[in-house]
């Protein structure tokens, strides 16, 4: 409480001298402002982002923070009370409301204020990403002859034989001819849920969940029904019985390292979730979204599903997007049958093609050097931030229950006390400068209990982590200690 009284006190006094700054002025260093005041780095860091929070400073990184522009009195704005009747006037035909409720993806996509550390991010931090590789690719992919031109609707040849490649392995399972290039995994599966199921009906989704899925469906129109999850991956058992009891004909569902719990469907599971969606009359959306974010102490990996499926039940997801960049949205969705024609009309209708330069630069990086010695970078660096917050929690909050420590990806999974409540823990905690997700958004019905996940992939380094989890212990101390923290 002594430091949230600093940080108080600090704001409050910068607050009083902003008018001897003229606007864009640039205020006194960290440093400096360290020095003057006798506070801690950390408090002139948080009275900052306080008076960024209210449009009196303006942070520029590597720059220093800046007084904020006169802001003009806004302009009249017009009526737009009509759009509500117009937005839901044919709403009672709908069988499931289709509002977009973004909310559970945009936690991992809001960068947080100056000072608070990003356990809610969902990609590398930009330290970890490969910016030079990055941008020598695309100045060499924008040198091609014809990169400028119009690409072939399925994508590049090039880049669906090195997907094809990379998703069937050795054995030459997958085909390019089975390959359509996409724009990112969200756009993905967006298009492969348009394609499999219409408006109203239900879809099987594990429970918990991505957010950004379940988003998806809703927006959609369809109906999710929650299957649960055990470290073993997806319960076949349940799996059988919510497609006799739905009806269901399509299960999405991410077999290696799943969002959030970070569980490997087993060897045993494998089959015999396919054998049940194919005795359903089902498609298997397989979402291979973190297979290059794999941990140095992994072990082989199991191949994708959609390299076992002969007959066609999978329709297989993957992107280069989290291993590379949040911008480098390339990806590509596999399919046999003529659920491909669909995929592919779908989206032709939505957006005609990937961009061309995007493909070359995809096919310039991931034919480079470079590439394979990234993503052995990520996977040392990615263990060694793992470790070091299973550490920190294990001695700072022992009380957080986690049930499962992944091999792969990039977040971990915690199951809260019974008397915490994740909304109050999570405000509580972006008071002390440390951002998280709490774990609501990923239950499409209701949670067993709080949950939390964390993520070690966006901070800058393992004293980062540490540090955000000692700002989630007071956190945990100051919801303790309120009545209505529970």
């Amino acid at each position: 409480m002594h430091e949230r009284s600093s940080v108080d006190d600090l704001a409050s006094r910068l607050r009083q001298e902003l008018d001897r700054y003229s606007p864009g002025g640039k205020l006194p260093s960290s440093r400096a402002l360290v020095d003057r005041f006798r506070v801690s780095p950390v408090t002139v860091s948080r009275a900052l982002a306080q008076l960024a929070a209210e449009g009196l400073v303006v942070t520029r990184p590597g720059a220093g923070a800046f007084r904020a522009e006169v802001r003009l009195p806004a302009a009249p704005g017009g009526d737009t009370s009509w759009q509500e009747v117009a937005l839901s006037a044919d709403g009672a035909a709908d069988l499931v409301p289709r509002s977009v409720d973004a909310s559970g993806v945009l936690v991992s996509l809001a960068a947080p204020p100056p000072g608070v550390i990003e356990f809610n991010g969902g990609y590398l931090h930009p330290s970890l990403q490969p910016e030079r590789a990055l941008a020598a690719a695309l100045s060499r992919a924008g040198r091609r002859p014809g990169a400028w031109g119009r690409p072939p609707m399925e994508g590049l040849p090039e880049l669906r034989e090195w997907f094809a490649r990379a998703i069937g392995g050795p054995g030459g399972t997958v085909t390019a001819a089975e390959v359509l290039i996409t724009a990112g995994g969200q756009s993905a599966l967006t298009t492969a849920l348009r394609a499999l199921a219409p408006p109203g009906a239900p879809v099987l989704v594990e429970s918990p969940t991505y957010p950004g899925m379940l988003a998806i469906a809703r927006s959609s129109g369809l109906r999710p029904v929650p299957v649960p999850v055990d470290p073993d991956g997806v319960r076949p058992a349940l799996l059988a019985d919510a497609f006799r009891a739905t009806g269901a004909r399509v299960l999405v569902c991410q077999p290696l390292f799943q969002n959030p719990t970070g569980a490997v469907l087993s060897a045993e599971r494998r089959g015999e979730v396919l054998r049940i969606a194919r005795a359903a009359g089902a498609f298997v959306v397989e979402d291979d979204f973190v297979r290059r974010l794999v941990h140095e102490d992994a072990g082989p990996l199991p191949r994708p599903l959609v390299a076992d499926d002969p007959d066609g039940v999978v329709v297989h997801v993957c992107s280069l997007t989290k291993a590379a960049s949040p911008s480098f949205r390339v990806s590509a969705l596999v399919a046999r049958g003529p659920v491909l024609r669909r995929l592919r009309a779908i989206q032709v209708v939505d957006s005609f093609f990937v961009p061309r330069p995007l493909q070359e630069a995809a096919l310039e990086l991931v034919g480079s050097p470079a590439w394979p010695r990234h993503l052995r970078t990520i996977s040392a660096e990615l263990r060694t931030r793992r470790d070091a917050m299973t550490s920190a929690l294990l001695a700072h909050l022992p009380e957080l229950v986690l049930p499962h420590v992944p091999s792969g990806g990039y977040h971990l999974w915690l199951r809260l006390p019974d008397d915490t409540g994740e909304s109050a823990l999570a405000a509580a905690a972006l008071r002390q400068g440390v951002a998280l997700t709490p774990g609501r958004p990923y239950f499409s019905a209701e949670p067993p209990a709080g949950h939390l996940r964390l993520s070690f992939a966006a901070v800058a380094g393992t004293s980062e982590v540490t540090e955000g989890v000692r700002r989630l212990r007071a956190a945990r101390e100051e919801v303790a200690g309120r009545p209505d923290g529970v």
